[in-house]
């Protein structure tokens, strides 16, 4: 069975790919873009280096430019980056039927409560999977440490394939300072292999 996964080139989404595999799954990466920068770039590099096939799909740029206003109207990200991902999935959800994502337990966000993943595969009469939800933060650091060789960076200081790098640039665009709102963390993407998966 195909199954889609929304494709960062961090460890959670390249480690939800390869449980995928590994329960038989065909995963394909699917990294979203708004044409506002080419902030796919280090997910097809990593998706190279996973083996598995990838697609970059450009979604209206009018999204992320709502999830901009968003940012600066909460002055916090979560709301703008919970509105991208719920938005990404009900997209996809037209065209393909099994997707999945790298959410896990301790995410906040992006993240779909329950009655949300209900409505979603009943409206649309898809599967949706998100394989790392039974796992917590240092299970996942583990198991990702047994597969991959990781980079390790700070928000916004290296162009990242995830929802924030586009939003990030609007915002600059737009004279805003992002560090203003984005919290500073560490974010991680996968640049090697340890093991064949």
């Amino acid at each position: 069975m195909d199954a889609y996964v929304l494709f960062s080139g961090g460890k959670d989404s390249s480690l939800s790919a390869v449980i995928l595999k590994k329960l038989g799954y065909n995963p394909h990466l699917i990294t979203i873009n708004f044409g506002i920068i080419d902030s796919y770039k280090l997910a097809e590099e990593t998706a190279k280096i996973l083996g598995f096939k990838h697609k970059v799909i450009t979604l209206d740029r009018k999204i992320v430019e709502k999830a901009a206003d968003m940012v600066v109207e909460y002055k916090y990200p979560s709301p703008a980056i919970q509105y991208v991902h719920k938005t990404v999935l009900e997209t996809l959800a037209d065209d393909y039927k099994i997707l999945a994502d790298g959410t896990r337990r301790d995410d906040k966000v992006p993240k779909l409560n329950y009655s949300e993943v209900q409505s979603l595969e009943m409206r649309k009469n898809i599967q949706y999977i998100t394989p790392l939800m039974g796992f917590g933060y240092k299970t996942l650091r583990d198991l990702a440490n047994e597969f991959f060789i990781m980079e390790e960076i700070k928000s916004g200081t290296k162009l990242s394939s995830d929802y924030e790098a586009e939003i990030r640039h609007i915002l600059k665009e737009r004279g805003e300072d992002p560090k203003k709102y984005f919290p500073e963390h560490k974010q991680t993407r996968v640049v090697g292999l340890k093991k064949k998966i």
